[in-house]
């Protein structure tokens, strides 16, 4: 990048900025398997096709048109796609002053940014079930038993979150910078 641009700011124009990002065609055959694998653990391909170009291109950031032109996809599928993705806390929203465009980036550590988000959908379920309990006093013990058992499990599963966050940073910090582990882990 040019000493004008900035995480703020694109290149100038002797420089390519982010508009002008080409991907090559391993690097599109990347994002397209990353996105199959996204997919086969029940998401929708498009999210997927998004943090893999996000996570690949080495840019601080790149608009919803830049998004759609590169993986030749359009407009509407590239808003779902990314509203979907700041909701569950994959991709994070940039903003440029003075500039009405969406712009999105993900961070370096993707996964413990996801996992640390991931925990603030566990105390709305909470308070729905305690809703539930209160509303129905009188529920027949199945019912009861389920709601007790899901409000106790969000509850477990918020400490664990917790606790496997704290577990990911001391490995992630315990690495050598820039270590690559081998595919025979």
């Amino acid at each position: 990048m040019s000493s004008d641009a900035t995480p703020d700011r694109p290149a100038s124009a002797a420089e390519p900025g982010p508009e002008e990002v080409e991907l090559s065609a391993g690097t599109l055959h990347w994002v397209e398997q990353f996105a199959l694998t996204w997919e086969g653990v029940n998401s929708p391909r498009m999210e997927g096709r998004i943090v893999g170009l996000l996570i690949i291109v080495d840019r601080p950031y790149l608009s919803s048109q830049q998004i759609a032109r590169l993986l030749t996809a359009s407009a509407g599928a590239v808003s779902t796609a990314t509203r979907r993705l700041v909701e569950i806390g994959f991709i994070q929203r940039h903003a440029i002053p003075g500039d009405r465009n969406h712009y999105f980036r993900v961070e370096d550590d993707i996964w413990g940014s996801w996992l640390e988000g991931e925990r603030s959908y566990l105390p709305r379920f909470q308070r729905v079930i305690d809703e539930g309990l209160a509303a129905q006093p009188d529920v027949d013990e199945g019912p009861r038993r389920r709601l007790v058992n899901a409000r106790n499990y969000m509850e477990w599963l918020a400490g664990h979150h917790r606790k496997m966050l704290a577990e990911w940073q001391a490995y992630r910090d315990s690495l050598p910078p820039q270590d690559a582990p081998t595919g025979d882990q």
